[in-house]
């Protein structure tokens, strides 16, 4: 999952659309993006069949209203809001941030599909395998810090997959360079695609 976090709106649609025209398949436009929701609806039009374009940094119940306004396709959240059980009684799925064992249960509890791992890099995989022994059934992604590099080192502990921030979109979403980033983008799909076939 590619994660948007800029500084411009165009510059923030104008990255979300090389990400998807490079294959990437599931987009997050944090909410603190300037006008991340039209952002999103923009990206839901343009987006392919079997793409995904939804709204991180989601923490209220009226952000999810505002989501689920904007045709969201998912909410991720940085930590168990009451966002996490508003999505659920929605019906749009959510991945909720977590740190501890009680965290993720209490994610897991209150409806969130995927529990999502922040920040990842504090822990390492040891720390998501630590989660995944008492948790098996729960699914999760980890966020904050990871690469190419370290994902394959959570895919190995566990983990279902991983968003990507920094070392994916860089500074395209706050006016960088977009063919830079549809290098990176071929690179991290390709790789997706070949993890996935592993699994």
């Amino acid at each position: 999952m590619a994660i948007v976090r800029g500084t411009s709106e165009q510059a923030s649609l104008d990255a979300g659309r090389v990400l998807l025209e490079e294959g990437i398949r599931l987009v997050e436009v944090t909410l603190t993006t300037p006008g991340a929701l039209s952002t999103v609806a923009a990206l839901r039009e343009a987006a392919p069949e079997g793409a995904f374009v939804g709204v991180g940094t989601v923490l209220t119940e009226d952000d999810v209203a505002g989501v689920a306004a904007a045709g969201g396709d998912f909410v991720v959240t940085p930590a168990v809001t009451p966002a996490v059980a508003e999505a659920a009684r929605r019906g749009l799925p959510c991945a909720a941030g977590a740190f501890t064992a009680t965290e993720a249960y209490a994610a897991w509890s209150a409806g969130a599909e995927v529990v999502k791992l922040f920040p990842a890099s504090v822990g390492g995989p040891g720390h998501l395998k630590a989660l995944r022994d008492p948790f098996p059934d729960i699914p999760f992604m980890a966020v904050g810090g990871v690469g190419i590099s370290e994902a394959r080192a959570y895919l190995t502990a566990g983990a279902i997959g991983a968003g990507v921030g920094g070392p994916l979109v860089g500074d395209a979403a706050s006016g960088g360079s977009l063919d830079a980033l549809r290098a990176r983008a071929r690179a991290f799909a390709s790789w997706a695609g070949d993890a996935g076939d592993r699994r």
